[in-house]
């Protein structure tokens, strides 16, 4: 089934999901905010989408310039930190089986649905 990681408060995200509602196929909505993805659940999906875990990252949220900017961060370490504040990942991201994208360009999901 697809699986779309969805923030409501997120304009792309929510594009997002109206392409995935406008499909017809059916799909879960994880509202990531709440049900925080785990470190190993991160770790399959950056493997899934063939980035390394610092792609993943909101590079403007204020959590991320305030207390992991500049520093030396292991893959694990942004991983955790990701894991922790979820505000920090990256939306939407829409996995379909063992193939997942980032939807940013929105248009992007089209391709794995």
């Amino acid at each position: 089934m697809i699986k779309i990681y969805h923030n409501n408060r997120c304009r792309k995200s929510r594009c997002g999901l109206e392409i995935l509602e406008n499909s017809g196929k059916e799909f879960e909505v994880v509202k990531y905010l709440e049900d925080i993805p785990s470190e190993e659940d991160l770790k399959n999906i950056i493997s899934m989408l063939g980035i390394s875990p610092i792609e993943l990252v909101r590079k403007n949220e204020a959590i991320w310039k305030e207390n992991y900017k500049g520093k030396s961060l292991s893959d694990k370490d942004i991983i955790k930190a990701m894991a922790e504040n979820p505000k920090l990942i990256e939306r939407p991201i829409v996995i379909n089986g063992n193939k997942a994208v980032i939807g940013r360009p929105p248009e992007k999901i089209i391709d794995i649905i």
